[in-house]
Parts: structure tokens; C-alpha cells; sequence
């Protein structure tokens, strides 16, 4: 699974990274610790552009009977995506990227768990794929959420976990926003695991697992 990630860069370098027409967010702080429930940037295509947004981390489908379904909907199976009730309706028309700069995983080690930070070779930001939905509570208020899509691990991360976040390769981030690809064939052709050879893998205090925790101090190596 996926269920923390980082994402520290400036609100300028995500709108210049997705070339983005439309910007809902005004400001955005460093999250050296996102959680399921927090609100996240996303990035959604338009006719006119990419539109970067918010969203609630934990999908609530539309037809659900109250939210608090999300939290157990924090990620999507590649693998059964375009069969669940919850994701294959979403899986054709509402797809997003969900941007990073690394992401967290824990690997057991005997009794005990150790929290490694997973990153592009480069520190670059990375995408996400994503799925979204609006649900409307009784009275009228409307709340957009996503989940994160998992799929089988690469050589770097099956000696951490078993699954892993689908990150998308650049050439594909078009194809995934898409508004007018509704082929489901091709898009799961898509949701593969990243080439491990332009990913590492390091050490972090074990801090990072308590959510209160946000600052640059979790991202160290400790080797």
C-alpha cells in the first residue's frame, strides 16, 4: 500500500512541472508527512488545460452513505481497478495525478518495522496515478476526494513491501489526464511499476510514523 508521502516543493515548481492553465490553490506549505485524510495537491485534465486543485486524501464515492468510508479507500488495486464498483466508472472519466517527492514504506525487520523514504535518483517530483470523486453530504456540501492506485513492487522496493504506488513515466502523464482516453485497455497498460534503476531508497528516523510529526528532520538518511 501507499500511505505516506512527501511533498515539499514550491507551489511555482508544480505549475511549471504540469504546465498548469489553472491554479485553485493560492499557497502551499511543505508536507514532510501527508497522511490519509489530508488535503492534497492533484492534478486534473481540462479541455482547456491542466488544472491543479485539492483534493481529500481517502476516496468517498458518490453514492456513499457518509465519508467516513475514506479512510479505508486511501489506495486503488491495479490489479482489480477496473473491476470494483468503488474505482472502474472513475478509472474511465475521473483520473488525476497526484504529485510527489517521495514517498514512505515500511520494511519489517524481525518484531520491529523500519521507515524508508523511496525517491527519484534525482529528487525529482514524480506523479501519482490517481482516481477522484465528489460525494455531497445530506446538506448540500460537496467534498472531493482521490486515492492513490498500487500495484506490484519493482527490484528496489520488493526488498521494503510488497506493493507500491503506480508512478507514472512522464511521456504517459498526458495519456492518464487525458479527458477523451476512455479506452480501459490501454490505460492499465499504464499502471506498472517504475523502473527501479532511476529510484533509491534510504533510511528515516522512525518519527514519521506518527502523523503529528511534519518537519524536514524525517527526511534524513540514517543509514
Amino acid at each position: 500500500m501507499c500511505g505516506r508521502f512527501t511533498i515539499t516543493v514550491t507551489l511555482e515548481e508544480l505549475i511549471s512541472r504540469y504546465l498548469i492553465d489553472d491554479s485553485k490553490i493560492q499557497h502551499l506549505a511543505p508536507n514532510y508527512n501527508v497522511a490519509p485524510m489530508h488535503n492534497i495537491p492533484a492534478i486534473i485534465g481540462s479541455d482547456s488545460g491542466n488544472r491543479l486543485g485539492e483534493f481529500r486524501w481517502g476516496l468517498v464515492p458518490f453514492w456513499a452513505k457518509d465519508d467516513k468510508i475514506g479512510n479505508k479507500m486511501i489506495n486503488a488495486r491495479a490489479e482489480t481497478v477496473a473491476e470494483k464498483p468503488a474505482f472502474k466508472r472513475l478509472l474511465k472519466s475521473r483520473r488525476c495525478i497526484i504529485p510527489a517527492d517521495g514517498f514512505y514504506e515500511w520494511k519489517k525487520d524481525g518484531s520491529s518495522k523500519q521507515p524508508y523514504r523511496i525517491l527519484m535518483s534525482d529528487g525529482s517530483i514524480f506523479s501519482f496515478a490517481g482516481l477522484y470523486d465528489t460525494w455531497e453530504n445530506p446538506e448540500g456540501k460537496k467534498l472531493s476526494t482521490c486515492t492513490i492506485i498500487t500495484t506490484t513492487p519493482n527490484s528496489l522496493m520488493a526488498d521494503i513491501h510488497d506493493r507500491m504506488p503506480v508512478i507514472l513515466r512522464p511521456a504517459d502523464e498526458a495519456d492518464w489526464l487525458g479527458r477523451d482516453n476512455e479506452d480501459v485497455e490501454s490505460l492499465l497498460k499504464l499502471l506498472k511499476s517504475y523502473d527501479a534503476s532511476k529510484m533509491r531508497a534510504y533510511k528515516v528516523p522512525s518519527a514519521v510514523g506518527n502523523v503529528r510529526n511534519n518537519s524536514k528532520e524525517l527526511l534524513e538518511d540514517i543509514g
